[in-house]
């Protein structure tokens, strides 16, 4: 990460300069002006450390002045500042001029053109010297500012901790929480369900969904939702009573969703697969006591140790409860669903969110990805993954229907896209890898998607080179990066793309209406414009906490400081403001390790290899507790030392990967993100095995020629060397997952299916299909 992060949307070569006069009473002090340098340095960059280019002494060279401004007070690190000029003192001048991002002259000094800022104080004023690629004009008073207050802050106080006292003007701090907010929109006075009945009676005949060849209007979707909602209030649900919904994707699991939601109940779903133990402890921690579920769905359910109530759906509807609108009120501010997530610590965490949230964020997908009257959505995630909520409703909010797509249907790519183009989705959400997948079936075989007029990826950060293939194959069909959380009632960003954008990473968009966000350091205090921080997010969206975990809920959610009584939500991830008031993620605040003392986000290693010509997807991991080892992914092989050396161009030696191994695609785990842990392995052993050449398996390498052109797919696909694949190997066992088996069968042309993969998962069984072409 850069010290001075670069803002200007109209980038031009060349210098430019702004001067300001020094109050009367701020001290002109080298050490002063040092210490209020390095406080400025330290906010806009967002580390302690920092590494001022200082000249010393009239007309000498700047040199390295390393500094921490950390929990101590401005009297520390002027102490700071005597020490470290001692030690420049006794050094000596610099032989070789060094260069520097920035550089601080206290004796008015003009310095090298091509330094990014040259700060110089002369008798009564301070200037500024920048590059006008990298900042522009208001950056550059602002930047003034900082060191003005900084100043100031030093003379009031010497004792106050500078890392604690925020250097933003009154006018940036209300830009900040109110200029970068999304855009304010009134909200209806009812409920999600609500809007729904109030289309029933609109188009009662209207389909509503569909399910393979079945199909519900909306008078049936609304009838079943009503009939089940009865069942539930006959069996005593209270306001706020937690329902579980166990059941499979289908048309009853959407009646059941909304019977939760008209009856006042809060939804909570739960996978039927699901093993047993898990069940019972999401049960537990929900303190639900009722469970709707349908046959077929109960086989992990019945082993579950529960006491919790169980209805199935066909004994609600044999009671013939009466099938009109329940009428039961329900408040914005009441609680609507609970989605259980991963925890850092091992045990879930369910995040509790509100009927206003999860209306907002309804209607930022109804107007961000254009869905209307008439309008297909598709509602293909799983019912754990918070997106299937909006997938599941907010088409019928509009008049449109709501296509429900199998999971086998998913799991055969050529059959989805066949799927999304006879069903006439004109909206659809997936995850980045999957989109990969997509995409491999379109350049295989290309075809028209003629009502298809928006994909959103989400769920993991998109990769520009993946944005850049969608658009080389579908320039016709908008792009929208969504980013948010479960705690925050789903997506709160919506990045709208008709083009590659211009810079390196994928930005997050605006914030959608409604939400706030802020970027800010460990004290919740906003950082500088384009200064990397914490991204915490405040407004309607933010939930309850989470559900009967106090002490969880107290670490992530607070009070905004901003405005009292509403709920702050802090995200872990770390990003920064753009110059056009967009969103830009950074990683996670928890992706950092030490190497040989030196603390390293992985995160930017990794941007940095995307950066690399001919790199489509990078991961680092560290091995030893010692060693940085990179892998990357593209459709060309090229030289690890190159690759090196074009690191060692934006990084410091210490972040520079030992060692850098290609593959044509890295692994993944279940949810379609990098698997890390199987990356660590696997360059464990290539550590030992000498990078995997000649690490053969033998008698038991694949023979055949079939064997030989399964082994290189499973290489390709599970970013393992071909070398080390033996023709006993079990493909889940070496990392596979279904969606790995999607990827497999497109990369044999075919030539077998998933279920040829479950069924025959031995690389020796698998290869005999391809032998025996009728066996498939």
């Amino acid at each position: 990460m850069e010290t001075i992060p670069k803002w200007t949307l109209d980038p031009v070569p060349g210098t430019a300069e702004y001067e300001v006069p020094l109050p009367d009473g701020l001290s002109r002090e080298p050490s002063a002006l040092l210490a209020a340098h390095a406080r400025v340095l330290a906010a806009l960059s967002g580390e302690r450390e920092v590494t001022v280019g200082y000249v010393a002494a009239k007309g000498e060279r700047p040199r390295p002045c390393p500094l921490t401004v950390g929990t101590g007070s401005w009297h520390d690190l002027l102490d700071q500042i005597r020490e470290a000029g001692a030690d420049l003192a006794a050094q000596g001048a610099e032989d070789e001029p060094a260069a520097f991002e920035t550089v601080l002259d206290p004796h008015g000094g003009r310095g090298p053109e091509d330094t990014v800022l040259h700060v110089a104080f002369e008798e009564h004023t301070l200037r500024l010297r920048y590059r006008t690629d990298l900042l522009d004009a208001d950056a550059a008073a602002r930047i003034a500012g900082y060191h003005l207050t900084a100043l100031t802050q030093l003379a009031a106080d010497p004792d106050a901790e500078p890392g604690r006292q925020s250097l933003l003007s009154d006018d940036e701090l209300r830009f900040q929480l109110d200029g970068l907010a999304g855009p304010h929109r009134e909200l209806p006075d009812r409920r999600v369900h609500e809007l729904f009945e109030a289309r029933v009676l609109a188009h009662p005949d209207a389909v509503a969904a569909v399910q393979g060849d079945q199909e519900w209007s909306y008078q049936e979707l609304n009838s079943r939702a009503n009939q089940l909602g009865r069942a539930l209030l006959t069996r005593g649900l209270r306001r706020e009573d937690v329902v579980a919904v166990v059941m499979e994707r289908d048309l009853d699991w959407m009646a059941a969703v909304l019977a939760v939601l008209k009856a006042g109940g809060v939804y909570l779903p739960i996978e039927p697969h699901f093993p047993a133990e898990r069940i019972a402890a999401t049960l537990a921690r929900a303190g639900c006591e009722l469970v709707l579920t349908e046959d077929g769905s109960t086989t992990t359910l019945d082993g579950a140790d529960t006491d919790a109530r169980v209805l199935h759906v066909d004994t609600a509807y044999a009671e013939n409860h009466p099938d009109s609108d329940l009428g039961v009120p329900v408040s914005a501010g009441q609680l609507a669903y609970i989605y259980f997530t991963s925890g850092s610590t091992g045990e879930p965490k369910g995040a509790m969110c509100e009927h206003a949230g999860f209306l907002n964020h309804v209607h930022a997908k109804l107007d961000d990805l254009g869905v209307g009257e008439g309008q297909v959505v598709a509602q293909t995630a799983p019912q754990c993954f918070d997106i299937s909520l909006w997938q599941l409703v907010s088409a019928l909010l509009v008049g449109g229907r709501t296509l429900l797509v199998a999971q086998e249907v998913i799991l055969d790519v050529p059959r989805f896209v066949d799927t999304i183009t006879g069903g006439r989705v004109n909206v659809l959400q997936v995850v980045p890898s999957y989109l990969e997948a997509v995409l491999a079936e379109l350049e295989q075989r290309p075809r028209e998607l003629p009502d298809l007029h928006c994909v959103s990826v989400t769920g993991e950060a998109v990769k520009k080179e993946l944005v850049e293939r969608w658009f080389a194959a579908e320039p016709g069909i908008r792009l929208v990066n969504a980013y948010g959380l479960t705690e925050t009632s789903d997506d709160t960003n919506h990045e709208v793309m008709s083009r590659v954008p211009d810079q390196d990473r994928v930005p997050l968009g605006r914030p959608v209406a409604n939400v706030r966000v802020y970027v800010v350091d460990e004290d919740l205090s906003p950082v500088p414009l384009g200064a990397p921080g914490e991204i915490v997010f405040s407004g309607v969206c933010v939930g309850r906490g989470y559900v009967n975990d106090p002490d969880r809920t107290r670490a992530a959610f607070t009070t905004d400081p901003y405005r009292p009584g509403e709920r702050l939500y802090r995200s872990g991830d770390h990003g920064r403001w753009l110059p056009d008031g967009k969103l830009e993620f950074l990683g996670r605040r928890d992706s950092q390790v030490k190497i040989r003392g030196f603390r390293i986000e992985i995160g930017e290693i990794e941007n940095a290899l995307l950066r690399v010509p001919g790199v489509r997807d990078g991961a680092v991991v560290v091995v030893g507790g010692t060693r940085l080892v990179a892998f990357c992914a593209g459709s060309a092989r090229f030289d690890s030392a190159a690759v090196r050396e074009r690191l060692a161009v934006s990084l410091p030696a210490y972040m520079v990967p030992s060692a850098v191994h290609w593959r044509e695609s890295l692994p993944l785990t279940a949810n379609g993100k990098t698997d890390r842990r199987t990356l660590t392995g696997l360059a464990g052993e290539l550590d030992t095995a000498g990078n995997g050449s000649g690490a053969g398996r033998g008698t038991h390498a694949p023979g055949t020629a079939s064997e030989r052109r399964v082994a290189a797919a499973w290489a390709q696909v599970l970013g393992i060397p071909g070398d080390r694949i033996d023709r006993r190997d079990h493909f889940f066992d070496r990392g596979g997952t279904s969606l790995a088996a999607v990827k497999l069968a497109i990369a044999l042309d075919r030539a077998i299916t998933l279920k040829d993969v479950t069924r025959h998962p031995v690389l020796a069984d698998l290869a005999g299909l391809l032998d025996t072409p009728a066996a498939s």
